[in-house]
């Protein structure tokens, strides 16, 4: 009994758990629990109201090897961080990838231009999800186009498509004099590049679960496309510090630090490396630790 879904995020070597159940990415776990309830009831041999014996046999398969093991992935709070950082890579991976990006249903094209598409994409998937599991068709169906939207929304999240176009100009009388452009007596502020913050969130979510190592990696492709963007050199800087990297924790803070001399994380840095060096001077630091930056005791 085949259960093969390709379409949507499920193209991406994916398992778009959030499209079987029905339910938005941004789901709280009380509402995920909800709907697999009301899923389970609805698949159950015992409830199930498919008309075939062959639909019901399916619904009872994909209920234990489908539906069942996609809400177990959201059950447990460490499940649930892993699964988002995995939604993370996927996210990038679109973003990347968009060129070659198909979309078949019709709700996902209109996503894909919707004006207030934050609450285009809700109101589509909740529309999809009533109807979902009515029938074997319906729900291959069902999820097909739920993942398709989803990946629009991934997509639209990362480039920051939300901003809404300038209001129109306001009519000015033919009688009325041309109002001249004032100068600009402060400096604009700077363009945020949405695509480097989308880095450095993704970075912090590795740090938070201490894969230094994994947020590192994001930094450094953040620092690609802005490389004096103060906050990924000073998160960089914390990333090498926790894994006792002295020598590069200085470098990017001082690259922080230059861009920003306020910028709060590299400050942090800046201090912790000087009750390192304080306690080294004193005797008091482990051997070999930051001895690349303060040099250890010779024996």
């Amino acid at each position: 009994m085949s259960f093969e879904m390709t379409k949507g995020l499920f193209k991406y070597d994916f398992t778009d758990q959030h499209a079987i159940l029905g339910v938005p990415l941004d789901a709280e776990f009380n509402d995920i629990r909800k709907r697999y309830m009301k899923i389970a009831r609805r698949l159950h041999s015992d409830t199930c109201s498919f008309e075939s014996q062959a639909d019901k046999d399916w619904a009872n398969q994909f209920l234990s090897k489908v539906v069942n093991p996609a809400y177990n992935k959201f059950s447990k709070e460490s499940d649930r961080k892993e699964y988002s950082l995995l939604l993370a890579a996927i996210a990038k991976r679109v973003v990347k990838e968009q060129a070659k990006m198909q979309i078949e249903s019709e709700a996902a094209k209109q996503l894909a231009t919707a004006k207030n598409w934050e609450e285009a994409y809700k109101t589509a998937v909740s529309k999809l999800a009533l109807k979902q599991y009515e029938s074997v068709k319906e729900t291959q169906e069902a999820i097909d186009q739920i993942s398709e939207l989803n990946m629009v929304y991934l997509l639209r999240k990362e480039r920051g498509i939300a901003t809404p176009p300038p209001p129109p100009p306001t009519d000015v009388k033919k009688t009325d004099p041309p109002t001249p452009t004032p100068t600009p007596t402060t400096t604009p502020p700077p363009v945020i590049d949405s695509q480097t913050e989308a880095y450095c969130r993704r970075a912090q979510g590795f740090m938070d679960s201490k894969n230094y190592a994994k947020g590192s990696l994001e930094l450094r492709e953040a620092l690609k496309r802005d490389p004096k963007h103060s906050k990924a050199h000073a998160m960089l800087a914390m990333c090498y510090l926790e894994q006792n990297q002295a020598t590069m924790a200085k470098l990017e803070m001082n690259k922080a630090l230059a861009s920003n001399p306020e910028e709060p994380t590299a400050l942090e840095v800046k201090k912790k490396l000087e009750q390192a060096s304080a306690k080294a001077k004193k005797g008091d630091e482990k051997p070999g630790f930051f001895a690349s930056l303060f040099g250890g005791k010779k024996k």
